[in-house]
């Protein structure tokens, strides 16, 4: 996970984020885009058509250079005007983005709909089960607004692992790849590196800093 963060988002490279994507992508949609620093990574990589939505209109200008098309504006109206049109994506990413959203259920339910015959949902979401969160409610006895992080103080919604495969089962999609960033310590650390070694069963789940998810479509045909 990149450790470059502005109070806006994230500006620097995903490759975690990368390391989900496979070799036949063609038409990527980057939900959140920022400037536009993972979606040029993907032009580079995999030759791909990058479009992005991105509300800050500085950060949207900066990507404008970068990928290929910006839809600059609120990602929900963006999907729920019908903005996309018929359009359709072969990846559509959602880094650290869903948790910023009123109703991050209806946006991603429309986001299925703009899914090629193949196509994948890729998304990171913060653990709010991390045991930072734990410890300041239960011990401290207060909630750890932060200027970043799983409690950045433009959160909106707060999601478990279950909180988060009830998202994507309810939009029609089935999780075929989940793996976690873990962290000992909340903000970026050199001690982190460790982190994953300590994430055993019974563990892992409170060291879990974000999800990073990749699902497709249902399909029904099997039902």
């Amino acid at each position: 996970m990149s450790e470059n963060y502005s109070r806006k988002g994230y500006t620097g490279g995903r490759p975690d984020i990368l390391a989900l994507l496979t070799n036949s992508v063609e038409r990527v949609l980057d939900v959140g885009c920022s400037t536009g620093t993972l979606g040029r990574s993907i032009k580079e990589i995999h030759g791909a058509r990058v479009t992005g939505i991105e509300l800050d209109k500085r950060m949207a200008l900066v990507a404008k250079n970068q990928l290929n098309r910006v839809l600059v504006g609120d990602a929900e109206k963006i999907f729920e005007q019908g903005q996309l049109k018929d359009e359709k994506f072969d990846v559509i990413i959602f880094a650290d983005i869903l948790e910023h959203l009123i109703n991050p259920w209806r946006v991603l339910s429309l986001a299925t709909e703009h899914l090629s015959e193949h196509g994948m949902i890729i998304a990171s979401i913060p653990n709010i089960r991390f045991f930072n969160s734990l410890f300041n409610v239960a011990v401290l006895g207060r909630w750890p607004y932060r200027d970043r992080g799983i409690h950045d103080r433009t959160h909106l919604r707060f999601f478990t692992l279950k909180n988060i495969q009830e998202l994507f089962d309810q939009a029609g999609l089935v999780i075929e790849n989940q793996t976690a960033n873990y962290r000992i310590i909340e903000r970026p650390h050199g001690v982190n590196r460790y982190a994953k070694y300590l994430a055993l069963p019974g563990v892992r789940n409170f060291l879990a800093y974000q999800y990073l998810i990749r699902a497709k479509k249902v399909d029904l045909s099997r039902k």
